[in-house]
């Protein structure tokens, strides 16, 4: 899974990283032709974010926002089928969202027998 992060926002579209927006759709793209896509989806604005926090006596706590304080924010996803690391490095080094102050976590999913 690739998680992108995006940076602090500078206040311009200009200096915004992450590419523009066709940047993204030509990546999209990419990733789809070269059959390694899973699933993805880009993840709506901050402001529309909701935590909720369930504390030991059981009280849960919901409030607006993301959940913690931070200056990266996580944007979206891509969950990509590789043979390994060094192939999702590749791919993740490509995103748009690696460029400039944002950065793309490259973790494996989980497997599980149940």
């Amino acid at each position: 899974m690739m998680l992108i992060y995006s940076g602090p926002a500078t206040g311009t579209a200009e200096e915004e990283p992450g590419g523009s927006f066709q940047d993204w759709v030509n990546y999209d793209k990419s990733v789809k032709e070269a059959g390694i896509w899973v699933s993805g989806e880009s993840l709506a604005d901050l402001t529309t974010a909701t935590t909720v926090r369930v504390a030991p006596s059981g009280e849960r706590t919901v409030t607006d926002g993301p959940f913690a304080e931070t200056r990266e924010i996580l944007g979206g996803f891509y969950v990509i089928d590789v043979p390994d690391l060094d192939v999702a490095l590749d791919w993740a080094a490509r995103c748009p969202g690696s460029r400039g102050a944002g950065a793309v976590v490259v973790r494996p999913v989980a497997e599980f027998d149940i």
